[in-house]
């Protein structure tokens, strides 16, 4: 039997710390899917034992620790799929690329990565989490552009958000994903990124130049064909 011990609340505290290291939109939106996904978990652990009343009075605590008008457009709560914003893609033009920061960190697998060691290399860089739909969705185009792109000076890094690794793990195994993630459970990451050219959303990517400025995003979730053409656009330029 499993014990109704306010998970939510519990759940909630990652969240909070995350909204008090940064001020913006797009911590605001991944703190409190960090809330609503955690808070997902417990309510299904609840409802597999087949204790109907144990888990009713879950939702209506979880609903209570995560409101908001953010966590009113999460699956916890509605049932859709977690974009923080609608899709846009912006390519910035040479001489007006922010530099990327110097990010360095740890994969899934305990490899170490970082971003300076591809000076020279066209980076991609994917922000997604296990828990997001959109990510599921648009995961066979990236697994298909790293192929694609193999034998091209371009490297493709992913940035797993607020996920448990054995989840994310599970992730690049379902859709074929070769190329390594970054374990960004506490979102440093992300965080290096919000003085430049934020994220914003869940998915988002980044493709950084080969002098390391970044040269585009997209917000939301990516398409083949959109990618690739970003990504040959950016190949394609003198260093």
């Amino acid at each position: 039997m499993i014990r109704p011990t306010r998970p939510a609340c519990h759940a909630a505290r990652p969240a909070t710390a995350v909204r008090a290291r940064l001020a913006g939109p797009a911590v605001s939106v991944l703190a409190s899917r960090a809330v609503s996904v955690l808070a997902s978990k417990a309510v299904s652990a609840l409802a597999s034992t087949a204790v109907p009343a144990l888990a009713a009075t879950a939702v209506l605590a979880l609903a209570a620790c995560s409101g908001g008008a953010i966590a009113a457009n999460t699956p916890v709560s509605s049932g859709q799929s977690f974009v923080g914003g609608s899709y846009s893609s912006t390519y910035f033009r040479p001489g007006s690329r922010p530099v990327a920061p110097d990010i360095h960190g740890t994969t899934l697998t305990g490899q170490k990565f970082h971003l300076a060691a591809d000076r020279g290399n066209v980076v991609v860089i994917n922000f997604w989490g296990s828990w997001c739909s959109p990510c599921r969705r648009e995961a066979p185009a990236l697994a298909a552009l790293a192929v694609h792109f193999s034998h091209d000076p371009v490297r493709f890094i992913g940035d797993n958000v607020l996920d448990y690794p054995a989840s994310a793990l599970a992730f690049e195994r379902r859709f074929n994903v070769s190329y390594p993630s970054l374990n960004d459970s506490a979102e440093q990451i992300v965080l290096a990124f919000h003085s430049t050219v934020p994220p914003n959303a869940i998915p988002s990517t980044l493709i950084i130049d080969r002098t390391g400025h970044i040269a585009a995003r997209v917000v939301g979730g990516v398409t083949y064909s959109g990618l690739l053409a970003l990504i040959a656009k950016v190949l394609a330029e003198r260093s």
